[in-house]
C-alpha cells in the first residue's frame, strides 16, 4: 500500500477487547500481483469473522470497516485499543461503516 493512499481496515472487537485488525488491500495491488503471477495480498476473512461473532453472541462482537488517514497502520489501531479501548470503539463506531454488530444496548426501560 502506498503512503499517499488512505488506509482501509477491517476491525473486529468484542466485550473483552480488540480481536482482529487487518488492512484491506488496494484493488490495484491485487490486480498487478495477479498479472505478475505473484500471490495477491490477503483480504480480511470477513465471513469467518462474522460466523465467529454469530456463534459467540455472548461476547457481543462488532465488525467495522474504517478508512484511516495516510500513515495510519494496523499497529496504530492496535495501540489505540490498548491505550483506551472505549474511546477506540466509540471513534470507530462514529467514523466507520458497520459490517456486523451484536452490541448490547442498555435497556430503554427505566422503570418496570
Amino acid at each position: 500500500m502506498s503512503d499517499e493512499r488512505a488506509g482501509i481496515f477491517a476491525v473486529m472487537w468484542d466485550c473483552h477487547g480488540l480481536e482482529a485488525v487487518q488492512s484491506v488491500p488496494n484493488p490495484a495491488d491485487i490486480t498487478f500481483a495477479l498479472l505478475r503471477g505473484a500471490e495477491p495480498p490477503a483480504l480480511p476473512k470477513l465471513m469467518h469473522w462474522q460466523l465467529r461473532a454469530r456463534y459467540n453472541s455472548q461476547r457481543h462482537y462488532e465488525i467495522y470497516i474504517i478508512t484511516a488517514t495516510p500513515g495510519i497502520g494496523e499497529d496504530d489501531i492496535q495501540d489505540m485499543f490498548e491505550a483506551s479501548p472505549q474511546t477506540a470503539a466509540d471513534t470507530i463506531r462514529r467514523i466507520g461503516q458497520k459490517y456486523y454488530s451484536d452490541r448490547r444496548e442498555p435497556s430503554r426501560v427505566a422503570i418496570t
